[in-house]
Order: structure tokens, then C-alpha cells, then sequence
């Protein structure tokens, strides 16, 4: 499947061919645009756990590593996991294709709507942070959080419209710059004997009891730094060719450098004995106790800033993709599969940023009303792709299947660990908000499949159809004056159809108004060989009289087919269509809505002098 994919890029050939795949994504790009979620994870992924296990007291805060390390074993699981979707699923889709193969369509259809909840949920939490994250540099902006959050949506918004590559360039200088940042933590963190600056926080009780639940609380809570990492298996038609070996090679720079920053980072938490702080965070202490209170502390703080801005990043790479596949699959609307010329899914790019823009304004920017159902939809989508890759080896067999479906069998298993824990530590803060979502987009999907079957099924679709026929057509015009459109009008309705007939409607009460006798006398002097026939209306209505004539003439059964020509002007700018009185669409929809005849808009482009 892979090969023909990529044999059938490399026969498109010539400058059109070039000039899309410059438009793809290189492995750094791709580390760039859909790394962003996982990696600016670090700065809340190792709190989450340092949070929960503060409940022991120090004792309980020296399980840190140990947590941080099962959840690295499942980022590597995920990875290489991911690693074997990419190569099974070229043209992307991830959990949803995997499920979709291998656990059946309406299992798949879970699958995409979970991690649609999460692509979401990506966008409001990684804006939301960084527009928190800048207000606490700068109090006097807190007032003004949901604009901060509006104007940073609309910024990347407009960035990904522009085209995936471009996007991408832009995020590779502020992801070295947080990487590199990171980085530094961690090493001189790691070399120094004594913190330069002692971190500030309550002190921890001495010791408490750790159980089991606790831990399995810490896993989860630290598994919030997992989401993402699906996104280029998601994405995969978005890079440059050969497409399968640079999403592999991104999705293993991904799990690399994800599980580095997150081991090192836990490793300082220990050496520092950091814990929760009220003023400020965990990642935040770790960077003064590395760095001290001087430029390298706040450029640590900067990009982590910038970082969380441009998480949101991930869902607008990945997410358009996710919804043209199930476009293709009829699961959505059509105009989801459509790409714009920079090869962006417009249509799906739009509908994420309009989503999020509402969950930004409802929670007035406030992370913390979204955090807490965050991780829940992309664990689902995590568990079904690795069952549905256990299944998939035992069907493929070859050499080595046991021990990829092992690995894929512990990573599922760990995952729906960790859903299940999410889901009943979460249920009460607005966990069962996730189930609703998956519950009415799958819903959704279903209705939009089932009256897409019943369009092909009108339409005949896999049928050869019956061998063209002339047939009888009457073409209607209505028309309001003798005039250049009215012309145009009559010329093409003449082409069209064996029959023309012209149609205008006067208001005989109205004392301003055409006569009867006026609108006949110039449509004889103008003689187009075109009857006319004139309709009152003695209630000022446009649209009755011409349904009414359309019904009496569609009674008559002298035509095969009855078509309704209605002329509009195509003005030349956008502001003077404003001036337009609309009478095209008003008629359009009383037409299409009580009769069957055949409508046909068509616009004529009117040039003005001067």
C-alpha cells in the first residue's frame, strides 16, 4: 500500500508535482508542526505527577522517577507502535484507520471522535496556557486573557491557512530555541552540586503511606504529557516523499526527545526535592534551582511560553487530515476532503478554530476548566490502535508478529490502565462531557454515512446508467425589465431549452408600478420572439404567482422537464454585490422548496464604467 502510494507521487511529476511536495513536510518541519502538543508538555506533565504524589509527603515524591519511567516504557511502546501504523497506514489516519480495518467502521468511528474531542481540547488548553502563562509574567494583561486567547487563536489560524510547510518553518526557531532550553535545565541541573537558587515551596510532610492507587493517580495524571503523539500518524500524506520513512523517523525524534526532557526533568525533581507551588511552577523552580534568577531563567520561562501558544499547532496539522479521511469515507461532509492550493484542508482547519474559539470563550480562557477531560479522548483513541495493531499482526503474520502484537498488547494494556483511572479520577470534573462529544459525533458520522448511502443510491451509483435521451424541456425566465441581463437571459434559456417562455409579475394596486400594458408594449417593441406572460400579485408577493404558474404548467404534462432560469448580475467588487436586492435567492428557494422543477442561477458578470 505504501509503495503504490509513493510510485504514484513519483508519476505526477513536473514543476505541479515540485511545487506540491515543497509544500509537504520535511523531518524537521514535521518535528515543528505536529511535535509541538507532546513536547511543550513537560512544562505540566511532570507537575501533574509531582501534584499527586505530594499527598504522601517527601516519601511519596520520591516515586517520581519511578512513575516517570512507566510512563516513558508507554511513550516507547506508543512510539514504536506508531512507528508500525505509519508504515501500515500511509495515507494517515492512526487510530482511526487501524480501528477501521481491524476492530470494524462504527469501533473506528469511536476511535475518530475521540481524538477529535482531544484535537480540540489541544487547541483551547495549549492557547489558554500560554495566554496564562504570559499573563503571570505580566499581571496588568489578566484582564484582557480571552482577547490575548482570541488574537493567538486567529494568528495560527491564519498561519496553518497559508499552507503546512510555511506553518512549519515558522515553529522550527521557537521549538530549537525550547528544546535547547529544556536541554540546559537538565544538564547543568544535573552537574551542579547545590541548586543555585533554593527552591521556595511548603514543606512536605514527612512520610505517608504510598499505595497502589496513588501510583496508578500519578500514571495517569503524568500521562497528560502523552497527548500528541499520535498526530503524525495522523498526518502522514502531509510529508514529502518518501512519506512513510520521514513520518517514522519524525514519530521516533518525537518519542527520543519527549522521553529525554521528561526522564531528566524527573531526575531533578529529586535531586532539588521540588513540590507543588502555589506561585509558581514546577518546571519554573527546576529552571532557577538549575540556572538561578538571571537571563537563562526567563528565557526558559519565555519559550515555554511560546511553546504552549504553538501547541495548538499539532491538532491544526493533524486534525484537517483525521476529517478529510473520514470525508473520504462518508463520514463527514464532502468539502472536508478538499484541499486548498498550499495543500491545506481549509474547511478543516476553519471548523477546529471556530470550535476552540467557542471552548476559549465559554471558559473565559481559564486552562484549568479544560484540563481536567483532556487526556481522556486521546486514551481511547491510544487503546483501540493498539488492540487494533494485536489484531492486525496475528492476520499479517511474517516474521517477528508475536513480539510486535506483545509489544502492542502491553501498550494496550497500559493504556486503557490509564483511560480507566482517567475516567473515574475525572468523571465528576466533567469526564462524562467526553463521553456526550464521542456520543453525538459518532452519531453525527452515522447520519451523514446513511443519507450519503441514500445519495448513491438515488444516484445509481456502481451502475452503468441507461444511454442519453433528447428530452422535451420548457425553460422559464423571470424577468423584471428589458434590459442587458434580460437579453443575456433569453439568449442562454434559448440554448437550453425547445421551449422559452419569459415571466414577470406586476402589482396593479401599487400606483408607482408597471402597468400590464407598459411591460407588454416594451417587450413588443423590443420583439425577442419570446413570449411573455405578465402575473399579478395583489399582495406585493414575488414568489406566489410564479410557484403558482409553475405548478399549472408542470400539471400539463406537455414537457419532460420544466427549468427555471433565474438571471443575476456578477458585479465586479464584493461591496457592490451588497447592493443587490436578492431577489435570485428568494426565488430560488421558493422554487426548489413547492415545486420540482429545475433551477438554474445563472450570474452574468456586469462590467461598470467609470
Amino acid at each position: 500500500m505504501a509503495a503504490s502510494t509513493e510510485d504514484a507521487d513519483r508519476h505526477t511529476g513536473g514543476a505541479r508535482g515540485e511545487h506540491h511536495e515543497r509544500d509537504r513536510l520535511s523531518v524537521p518541519q514535521g518535528l515543528a508542526a505536529l511535535s509541538l502538543d507532546a513536547l511543550a508538555s513537560v512544562a505540566y506533565g511532570p507537575e501533574a505527577i509531582v501534584v499527586v504524589l505530594a499527598v504522601a509527603g517527601s516519601h511519596g515524591l520520591g516515586f517520581t522517577l519511578p512513575v516517570t519511567l512507566a510512563i516513558v516504557v508507554l511513550l516507547a511502546a506508543l512510539t514504536f507502535s506508531y512507528r508500525q501504523v505509519i508504515a501500515a497506514f500511509p495515507n494517515g489516519g492512526g487510530a482511526y484507520a487501524v480501528a477501521g480495518r481491524h476492530l470494524g467502521r462504527r469501533v473506528s468511528l469511536i476511535a475518530a471522535a475521540s481524538l477529535i474531542i482531544d484535537y480540540v481540547l489541544n487547541v483551547a488548553v495549549s492557547v489558554s496556557a500560554g495566554v496564562a502563562a504570559l499573563t503571570s509574567a505580566f499581571p496588568a494583561l489578566y484582564g484582557e486573557r480571552v482577547l490575548l486567547c482570541v488574537v493567538v487563536l486567529a494568528l495560527i489560524t491564519a498561519v496553518n491557512l497559508y499552507g503546512v510547510a510555511e506553518s512549519a518553518n515558522v515553529m522550527i526557531a521557537p521549538t530549537v530555541v525550547f528544546i535547547a532550553a529544556i536541554a540546559a535545565v537538565v544538564l547543568v541541573g544535573l552537574l551542579r552540586t547545590h541548586p543555585a537558587n533554593q527552591p521556595t515551596h511548603p514543606a512536605a510532610s514527612a512520610t505517608s503511606t504510598v499505595g497502589a492507587l496513588l501510583l496508578l493517580r500519578a500514571f495517569a495524571s503524568g500521562c497528560s504529557a502523552l497527548t500528541g503523539v499520535e498526530a503524525i500518524a495522523n498526518a502522514v500524506p502531509t510529508f514529502r516523499t518518501p512519506r512513510v520513512k520521514r513520518a517514522q523517523w519524525t514519530e521516533v525524534g518525537l518519542g527520543a526527545l519527549l522521553g529525554a526532557m521528561l526522564i531528566g526533568l524527573s531526575l531533578l525533581i529529586g535531586k532539588f526535592h521540588v513540590a507543588p507551588s502555589s506561585t509558581k511552577t514546577v518546571l519554573a523552580q527546576l529552571a532557577e534551582a538549575s540556572l538561578g534568577h538571571n537571563f537563562g531563567f526567563y528565557l526558559v520561562q519565555f519559550a515555554t511560553v511560546v511553546l504552549l501558544a504553538l501547541a495548538a499547532n499539532t491538532s491544526f496539522g493533524g486534525m484537517p487530515v483525521l476529517a478529510s479521511l473520514l470525508a473520504r469515507d462518508n463520514h463527514l461532509p464532502h468539502v472536508f476532503w478538499l484541499r486548498a492550493d498550499r495543500q491545506v484542508y481549509r474547511y478543516g482547519v476553519m471548523v477546529l478554530a471556530a470550535i476552540a474559539l467557542v471552548l476559549l470563550i465559554v471558559s473565559k480562557g481559564d486552562t484549568q476548566k479544560l484540563v481536567p477531560v483532556f487526556a481522556i479522548g486521546v486514551f481511547i483513541g491510544f487503546t483501540l490502535s493498539q488492540a487494533g495493531m494485536v489484531r492486525h499482526w496475528r492476520l499479517e503474520g511474517g516474521p517477528g508478529w508475536r513480539s510486535r502484537a506483545v509489544l502492542n498488547g502491553i501498550g494496550a494494556v497500559l493504556t486503557i490502565v490509564a483511560l480507566v483511572i482517567e475516567l473515574v479520577s475525572k468523571f465528576h470534573e466533567g469526564g462524562w462531557l467526553v463521553f456526550l462529544a464521542v456520543a453525538v459525533l459518532v452519531a453525527l458520522f452515522e447520519t451523514v454515512h446513511r443519507t450519503y448511502s441514500r445519495i448513491g443510491t438515488a444516484l445509481h451509483l456502481g451502475e452503468v446508467p441507461a444511454h442519453p435521451q433528447a428530452r422535451r424541456s420548457l425553460v422559464v425566465v423571470p424577468v423584471g425589465a428589458v434590459n442587458l441581463l434580460t437579453q443575456e437571459a433569453i439568449s442562454a434559456a434559448l440554448s437550453l431549452g425547445d421551449e422559452v417562455r419569459a415571466l414577470t409579475v406586476v402589482h396593479p394596486e401599487d400606483t408607482e408600478a408597471r402597468s400590464a400594458d407598459e411591460v407588454r408594449q416594451a417587450w413588443n417593441a423590443w420583439q425577442p420572439d419570446v413570449p411573455l406572460t405578465v402575473l399579478h400579485s395583489r399582495t406585493r408577493s414575488l414568489t406566489r404567482p410564479i410557484v403558482d404558474y409553475l405548478r399549472c404548467v408542470g400539471a400539463e404534462d406537455e414537457h419532460d422537464r420544466l427549468v427555471v432560469l433565474i438571471p443575476e448580475m456578477q458585479l465586479p467588487r464584493p461591496w457592490q454585490r451588497l447592493l443587490q436586492n436578492q431577489r435570485g435567492s428568494v426565488l430560488d428557494r421558493a422554487i426548489r422548496r413547492n415545486t420540482d422543477a429545475v433551477v438554474c442561477r445563472l450570474r452574468f458578470p456586469i462590467e461598470l464604467n467609470g
